[in-house]
């Protein structure tokens, strides 16, 4: 049995980009361990289960009925902090993600991104999806000074799926896709060695990957490191990294 340690913010986080995962690993028989800024129970982004829009755009039903699992387990229910993040007690770590502005604490945090870092030297398997990656690439390793990132080939929200979402929502929730002024893709550009190691990935708005189908999920695998693009990734992406366990 692995130990896959989840950091999450306290509030805010994407359900699909978690739930799946947890799901995937722990019917495997490995443990999640969830960590979060103080050891609060986290909370999800209540409009991703609601529907953002007239009840539309939300996770789709099977994440959310797995979030709604995750929520009610013992270990979620018991998380530990980031300060008690010890990089050498776990096989992997997954960095999932969300848009809204409680995931801020969690994109911004020195000390989890110190964390990130530490784990990252470790050289065992690491995953993140969606904005997830922005705190890999804010992520420096000690030594280099450099992303934990640089170096190798990633995707993450791409920018047109993050401008899309915007266009079709701030009519009536404003900024709500949009955490910050720069993409998340141009950031995570920014941190890597050249540009051309990011990989957008097919152009895709509806297709969601599912448990036992992969059609039109996309993943960029680089030795131990997964990532990926948005919650329809999350069955390709949790698979992807259940096979390096």
């Amino acid at each position: 049995m692995a130990r896959v340690l989840m950091p999450l913010p306290d509030r805010d986080f994407d359900p699909t980009e978690s739930a799946v995962p947890w799901k995937v690993l722990t019917r495997a028989g490995h443990e999640v361990v969830f960590a979060t800024e103080g050891g609060a129970v986290a909370a999800c982004d209540p409009l991703l289960i609601d529907g953002v829009i007239f009840g539309q755009l939300g996770a789709k039903e099977e994440p959310k009925r797995l979030y709604a699992e995750l929520a009610a387990s013992r270990a979620f229910l018991a998380p530990i902090t980031w300060e008690a993040i010890e990089a050498g007690d776990y096989d992997a770590l997954l960095l999932p993600g969300g848009h809204a502005q409680g995931m801020k604490p969690y994109l911004e945090s020195d000390r989890l991104q110190q964390k990130v870092a530490l784990f990252a030297r470790t050289g065992r398997p690491m995953a993140a999806i969606c904005h997830g990656v922005l705190v890999a690439a804010r992520a420096r390793d000690p030594e280099t000074g450099k992303s934990v990132l640089y170096g190798r080939k990633t995707t993450c929200l791409p920018a047109y799926m993050e401008r899309t979402a915007y266009a079709l929502t701030a009519w009536k929730l404003g900024r709500y896709y949009r955490t910050y002024d720069a993409y998340v893709e141009d950031e995570v550009k920014a941190a890597l060695e050249d540009p051309s190691h990011f990989v957008r990935g097919p152009i895709t708005l509806t297709t969601h990957g599912t448990d036992d189908k992969d059609d039109g999920a996309f993943v960029v695998e680089d030795g131990a490191f997964v990532s990926a693009r948005w919650p329809g990734d999350a069955y390709l992406f949790a698979k992807k990294l259940l096979a390096r366990l």
